[in-house]
């Protein structure tokens, strides 16, 4: 939640279900009893109860057990709907692809990860040339016997000859840093321990690493000289910041400049930006320190270039000479627009600014004085991002995309503007057969809110259409169109995938960003509702056929959705979610959110987040419609308490329907960052209970599939 990490793995979403039609569950002993403690407080002067506090203790064998009985209760009502099998195989048919990550090149050669489709988890490799073999260096296979560890590219030195990876448990944060000398295959002694580490990078001389790592006491910046004692790394920087910060920290392609950002919680309102010029010794020097804005830092040479929203909403771009830094010195290269900057790359001697035009992503590209010379866009509805290249070379790579459209990779000549494809995704779907859209329907205070409509061509509207509405609606992420696995096989299966762009994300600016955070976080659990009201009154769909979904920041919108209007849906799928906004801030890595959120702690804003918070609204009694909560242990991001305590707390209060039930399926070794590093097998038996749960609720008949296309779209 607290990076891009959220929208970095698009592969991944509901399975489907071709042989077979899912009929509804028969009769099931329903959920287990959860027994109530007396908990009760007073915030804020206002008395709270929560009965269910003592599933907060992730640890205690009476919690262990609970779990074990909840996940039975979920096997056993799941386990009725027929036509897992066929599930299975169509889930398996789509995700056994061979995958390959936006390569990095350093010396000639490439480093990028690869899934073939006969693998479970990706393997790191390296190429010669643009048209050499493949060549396995890490491989995870041999990391764990279980398939429980993966392993992911960290730096590259800037001869080839040395990698910096990390390894996970797991979906949690945490990694162990390792390093392995590419001549030879020679692992290094050298290893940093579990931690969440945010920036990890060579010198150029590669006998020193500098990182940020998360302590007890806040973040941290360390060098860690190669051979040497990772206990007796010095501390360069950081102390005084609390664990409520985030300091990330790289080093320039050139490996002369060490930038630090020290970032106020996630989408933080007030970032702040430090330097210090390696080769020199010099002492770590502010950029800008004392602005209530956000900076995102870009080095091309000497010269640094700021991502702000400083005076600008919608974002410009400032040049800083690092030779002469001060303020007065800076020059504004790229004026604030009507489109909102998303993203900013320097490569090539050149700079690519991403743009959100009518939330369709476009990258335009700058001379560093700030002259427009071109641009990257596609004419079909879909992304193009992950701008990435040196400064000093006349390569780069860039990803495009759409819901339907798998990923392809490709290399971008920055000299001439040619480009070729470097790497795509092949998936047996039939892309042509379905259209993307775009609508735009009125919130609830009368603004305006543009959503995507992905579906078969031709579609009917009346009203019989099973739709799958989800969002995100925060942090300043923007939900720009991107391949799905998820949207691909709704669509397939002759459902609506919508993806509304709800205020507080950053389609259009911070101006849409502060429109749905702290005490205006309401307007996007509005804008999610009139979304569904919009696409049942425009008889896209019904409300026996309306299912929504999210995760993370989205599952608190979910959830919100779910206890303020609960008659407009008939299944929710709530994954790894916020829901117990009074007490969020206390766990894990929570203090990050503050800002967006606000707490509890404070008078005002305990105030409009208790009047939202899922946890506090659920109300006995009430006809919910069926629900599946999805979270595991090994989230270390968000607590699975939430889930948790959400679960027992619905399953005792709602009215008693044995065919919409209260679900959690819960993963002791899955955590928040799902996706690419997830194994293969994992996610077809993920996929195929979260859908088998989806086609069960909406009454979808298997038989209206499309057949899977003869070639690979």
């Amino acid at each position: 939640m607290w990076n891009r990490a959220l929208q970095s793995s698009r592969i991944v979403g509901f399975g489907i279900l071709l042989a077979g039609t899912v009929a509804a569950a028969g009769p099931a002993a329903g959920p287990p009893e959860t027994k109530k403690d007396g908990t009760r407080e007073t915030v804020q002067g206002v008395e709270i109860t929560d009965p269910y506090r003592w599933l907060e203790d992730q640890d205690a064998p009476e919690t262990r057990a609970w779990i074990d009985a909840q996940n039975a209760y979920t096997k056993r009502v799941l386990d009725q709907a027929p036509g897992r099998a066929g599930l299975e195989k169509r889930i398996a048919e789509l995700l056994k692809v061979d995958i390959i990550t936006t390569p990095t090149e350093k010396g000639g050669r490439y480093f990028f990860s690869r899934r073939a489709a006969d693998r479970d988890l990706p393997v790191l490799y390296v190429r010669s040339g643009l048209r050499g073999s493949d060549e396995v260096l890490v491989d995870p296979d041999k990391l764990s016997t279980d398939h429980t560890l993966s392993a992911s590219f960290l730096d590259v030195s800037n001869d080839g000859n040395l990698v910096v990876y990390g390894v996970r448990h797991g979906g949690e944060d945490e990694q162990i840093v390792r390093l392995l000398a590419v001549d030879g295959r020679k692992a290094l002694p050298d290893e940093l321990p579990r931690a969440r580490y945010s920036g990890v990078s060579l010198t150029a001389d590669k006998k020193t690493i500098y990182y940020s790592r998360q302590t007890k006491e806040g973040p941290r910046v360390f060098r860690h000289d190669l051979g040497t004692d990772p206990a007796s790394d010095a501390k360069l920087f950081g102390d005084g910041y609390g664990p409520e910060k985030i300091i990330g920290t790289s080093l320039s392609d050139d490996g002369k400049y060490l930038v630090l950002v020290v970032s106020h919680g996630s989408a933080a309102t007030k970032t702040e930006v430090y330097f210090q010029e390696i080769a020199a010794g010099g002492s770590i020097r502010p950029v800008v320190n004392d602005v209530e804005a956000r900076f995102a830092p870009r080095v091309g040479g000497d010269t640094m270039f700021l991502q702000t929203n400083w005076e600008s909403p919608n974002g410009r771009v400032l040049a800083v000479d690092l030779k002469s830094p001060a303020r007065e010195n800076w020059k504004e290269v790229v004026p604030q627009g009507n489109s909102a900057i998303q993203d900013t790359a320097a490569a090539g001697g050149r700079l690519f600014v991403r743009y959100s035009e009518n939330v369709v992503p476009k990258v335009r590209i700058f001379e560093p004085s700030g002259k427009s010379v071109g641009e990257i866009s596609d004419p079909s509805i879909g992304t193009v991002s992950n701008v990435a290249g040196d400064w000093d070379k006349k390569e780069g790579f860039y990803t495009y995309q759409s819901y339907v459209v798998p990923s392809k990779i490709y290399r971008y000549d920055i000299a001439t503007g040619s480009r070729s494809v470097f790497a795509e995704t092949h998936v047996p779907i039939a892309s042509d057969r379905y259209e993307v859209e775009q609508a735009r329907y009125p919130s609830k205070d009368g603004t305006e809110i543009p959503m995507f409509l992905v579906h078969r061509k031709g579609m009917t509207r009346d009203g019989r259409n099973p739709a799958l509405l989800t969002g995100y609606g925060g942090f300043t992420l923007s939900s720009t169109p991107g391949y799905s696995a998820l949207a691909a096989l709704w669509v397939e299966l002759g459902g609506v995938y919508a993806v509304a762009n709800l205020r507080g994300g950053g389609e259009f600016g911070e101006t849409w960003h502060k429109a749905g955070m702290l005490e205006k976080k309401q307007n996007v659990f509005d804008d999610f509702i009139a979304a569904s009201e919009w696409l049942i009154a425009q008889k896209w769909t019904s409300r026996e056929k309306l299912a929504i979904a999210g995760g993370s920041n989205g599952g608190l919108l979910v959830g919100a959705a779910l206890t303020q209007r609960p008659e407009l849906f008939r299944a929710v799928v709530c994954s790894y979610p916020l829901l117990d906004m009074v007490r969020y801030h206390k766990f894990l890595v929570a203090g990050y959110w503050v800002p967006e959120y606000g707490s509890s702690e404070n008078a005002e804003q305990f105030k409009y987040l208790y009047a939202y918070s899922p946890y506090h609204r659920v109300k006995a009694g009430t006809p919910y419609p069926a629900v599946l909560f999805i979270t595991g242990d090994s989230d270390t991001r968000v607590a699975p308490l939430h889930a948790r305590k959400m679960t027992a707390l619905m399953q005792a209060d709602s009215a008693d329907q044995a065919d919409r039930p209260v679900l959690l399926y819960y993963d002791k070794q899955a955590g928040h960052s799902r996706g690419f590093i997830t194994p293969v097998s994992k996610q077809i038996e993920d996929l195929s209970t979260e859908f088998l749960f989806l086609t069960w609720q909406l009454g979808m008949e298997a038989s209206s599939a499309a057949k899977p296309a003869k070639k690979a779209a």
